[in-house]
């Protein structure tokens, strides 16, 4: 059998378990893992300028594709760096592999120069962290860390010695993996007891996440029969709102419409594969009227974790609700399902004349009417990253969905910046399809030095920058605490310029008369493009009838129209999901 060193071993591994490159930045103690990528056909590496922007990377592609991504960083500062995107891929079920490469093991616990103690560190953002302390044995710690990775969709770590990635060890190894996972079967109690509560219940309300995302046929059915207005959290946005006609919104901060009323108004509310985690928007044992509550998710470790409940139900949602349908009994009137839609439509309409009046000659630009030009604009089935912050407000309100667009940030880490290095992921693992960055300000500046990243390798990213010279999502936060705005502010940037001065094509936008044309120009060219659009910094002004106490803490329904804003297209659909709903 050949002899090979287990950095040889480990990159041919990966390789023939299908990953195409790791993310990462060379140097010191990752050198042989880079040197064998180097000599191996079939993947890359793919340099990056921070190895925070490399695990971020990973995470997406790991998101879009389904497969294992690779991220790795250098002893001391390159995993310290890594730990961020390493911590939103692990919370929002990335399967992703970190090489995390350490001092000589004969260092270790010296204080040698750069070292730090990766096994501990990354213990909190992963589900599997071991250090290789022999190359035979490097080969059982990548098969336990690439299965682990991919059974409980997350992050697995593996600290390598740089003296350990040089041993020889006898390649190549093949072990079978599983990749094929089962789907959880609930029992058939929950299941019964589930069909009594809905048959007693004389309204039920049903709240998605992104655990319907194979379940989208069944929660209509289910909407269907019971006549049952859907809401979704921003993880179900892209699986249950397009062409949905019991669509009632989305609660918490960046909500819109009737969904949070319809979950206070039901007899019974049914959460669908989601771990929502604004407790505050979900019905409270402290209400007068409180409905029933049931949850729905495959994994049983989230169940009632956020609320107390009156059924905790354990299983896959479509599987779940197959098995619920036949047992259903009670016909349901459509009264509430009417009065929620009507009341969906009343909100939506409320808010969007003042984002729709004399828009084209508002300066500085509206951020609402930047991003309802680009949906307009992407193709059908681009993929939109977004930057924690306001960005998440104009994707949740005007990016609309339609089953081939992907949309997705940093929904449960919540860290600045992400959208950037995540579109890097996205562009690499689909060098053929529209990637949309819709980049804050504050965001881009964190970890502008990706626009290298994306000059070096050519990629084929769209990065729109709501560009408000303010920290927006930040000011809101004060503001609603009753506190004055202070350090959110800074002087303006000219994005455009940089991006142009790195060899990325850019454009700077000012004119909302000029917005469509110039914005589709830019789409449409070819690789690498920033556009660079300044908008509206005032775009947070607060309604004057909605008080700071009545907002604290994002805590009561007021918050909804906090934001205000429009909701693109959500009207029309509202409107006609109102006419042909019968009575």
């Amino acid at each position: 059998m050949a002899r090979m060193s287990f950095a040889q071993l480990l990159v041919t591994q990966l390789r023939d378990l299908g990953v195409e490159r790791i993310y990462g930045v060379v140097g010191d103690s990752l050198n042989p893992v880079v040197d064998a990528v180097r000599t191996t056909e079939g993947i890359e590496w793919v340099h990056v300028r921070n190895e925070e922007a490399g695990a971020f990377a990973a995470g997406a592609e790991a998101r879009l594709t389904g497969k294992l991504a690779v991220c790795a960083g250098s002893c001391g500062p390159g995993n310290t760096h890594m730990i961020q995107g390493l911590y939103d891929a692990h919370r929002d079920g990335a399967p992703v592999l970190a090489i995390a490469s350490h001092v000589p093991s004969g260092k270790i616990g010296t204080g040698f120069f750069q070292e730090t103690h990766p096994e501990n560190l990354f213990q909190e953002c992963s589900h599997f962290c071991e250090m290789v302390n022999s190359g035979t044995h490097g080969a059982t710690m990548l098969h336990i860390a690439v299965q682990t990775a991919l059974a409980k969709q997350g992050v697995s770590v593996m600290v390598l010695p740089g003296d350990v990635a040089d041993e020889e060890v006898d390649g190549p190894l093949t072990r079978d993996l599983a990749t094929d996972f089962g789907r959880v079967q609930p029992a058939a109690g929950p299941v019964g007891r589930l069909a009594e509560l809905i048959d007693e219940a004389d309204t039920v309300m049903l709240f998605a996440g992104a655990g319907v995302r194979d379940a989208r046929e069944e929660v209509l059915e289910l909407a269907e029969r019971v006549k049952a207005p859907i809401g979704h959290a921003f993880g179900g946005k892209e699986f249950v709102q397009y062409d949905n006609p019991y669509d009632v919104g989305m609660s918490g901060l960046l909500g819109y419409g009737a969904c949070y009323d319809a979950m206070h108004e039901a007899d019974l509310v049914i959460l669908l594969g989601t771990d929502f985690p604004y407790s505050e928007f979900l019905p409270g044992s402290e209400e007068k009227r409180r409905p029933k509550i049931v949850q729905i998710d495959a994994e049983a470790a989230r169940l009632g974790r956020r609320v107390p409940l009156d059924l905790a139900l354990h299983g896959d949602v479509a599987l779940t609700l197959q098995a619920v349908l036949p047992l259903l009994s009670s016909a349901k009137s459509a009264r509430f399902l009417h009065r929620q839609l009507k009341a969906h439509h009343k909100a939506l309409s409320g808010v969007v004349s003042a984002y729709t009046k004399n828009v084209e000659r508002m300066r500085p630009i509206h951020p609402e009417y930047v991003a309802a030009t680009l949906d307009d604009l992407a193709d059908d089935d681009a993929v939109f990253t977004v930057d924690t912050g306001m960005c998440n407000v104009w994707g949740a309100r005007y990016i609309t969905p339609n089953g081939r667009r992907r949309l997705f940030g940093s929904w449960h880490h919540g860290t600045m910046a992400n959208a950037l290095p995540q579109a890097i992921g996205a562009s690499l693992a689909f060098p053929d399809r529209q990637v949309i960055s819709m980049s804050g300000d504050g965001g881009l500046g964190m970890l502008m030095g990706e626009l290298l990243t994306v000059k070096l390798h050519q990629l084929n990213t769209k990065i729109v920058v709501f560009n408000n010279s303010s920290l927006g999502m930040v000011k809101l936060e004060m503001l609603v605490e009753g506190l004055p705005d202070h350090g959110t502010d800074h002087a303006d940037v000219d994005f455009a310029a940089i991006a142009q001065a790195v060899g990325i094509g850019a454009v700077r936008i000012t004119d909302p008369k000029k917005l469509k044309k110039q914005l589709a120009g830019a789409l449409a060219t070819p690789g690498p493009m920033l556009i660079d659009v300044v908008t509206d910094p005032d775009a947070l002004s607060m309604p004057p009838k909605i008080s700071a106490q009545q907002i604290r803490g994002f805590a009561t329904a007021s918050t909804k129209i906090v934001l205000g804003g429009g909701v693109g297209k959500m009207l029309d659909m509202a409107a006609a999901n109102l006419r042909n709903m019968p009575r």
